[in-house]
């Protein structure tokens, strides 16, 4: 339980935003600021290579945290871009005011250091189902994991996530 004097810095060092569908959040290579909690809505993570082609890293939904958090931690430019992939609410903490949240208040420490670890267990799990699994395999699960981002993003965007093409993962589907 946090007291009401927690209660009002916490409200002081948090700020609300609603960004419109396909607004960015965040852009690639510039300095990644911010931590973003979904409130409602959906965001997706991606980066461009330099020929131009998306590779989405990641999705979150309501009531997940998101940021490109290897440049958060280190401030530095950021290696992903954060898009609104419908009209999104969100809560944001920029990275000084999450340093001090944490120094301030251990409770929140605890509960980010679980939290990464999760993202980073989940990241782990993905990087070898990419190098153990088919991409039907690979498809089959993230439907079961994700139904919440299935119904929020078209097929190019999964197929992105998958690492195929779109026109793959259609195959893939017909099977």
């Amino acid at each position: 339980m946090l007291h009401s004097s927690d209660r009002k810095y916490l409200a002081s060092i948090f700020s609300v935003h609603t960004f419109a569908k396909k607004t960015l959040l965040q852009h690639q290579g510039q300095l990644c600021k911010k931590l973003f909690f979904v409130e409602e809505g959906s965001l997706r993570a991606f980066s461009v290579n330099e020929e131009g082609k998306e590779a989405t890293i990641m999705f979150a939904v309501d009531d997940w945290w998101i940021t490109d958090m290897y440049c958060f931690s280190k401030q530095l430019p950021a290696m992903v871009s954060l898009e609104a992939l419908e009209d999104t609410k969100v809560v944001a903490l920029n990275f000084e005011a999450f340093e001090n949240l944490l120094a301030r208040l251990p409770k929140f420490e605890r509960f980010f250091r679980i939290l990464f670890q999760n993202a980073y267990a989940r990241e782990q799990l993905r990087a070898l189902d990419s190098i153990s699994l088919s991409t039907e395999e690979r498809y089959r699960r993230f439907l079961i994991k994700y139904p919440q981002i299935v119904e929020k993003v078209t097929q190019k965007q999964i197929a992105s996530y998958l690492g195929v093409t779109p026109e793959f993962l259609s195959s893939v589907k017909k099977k």
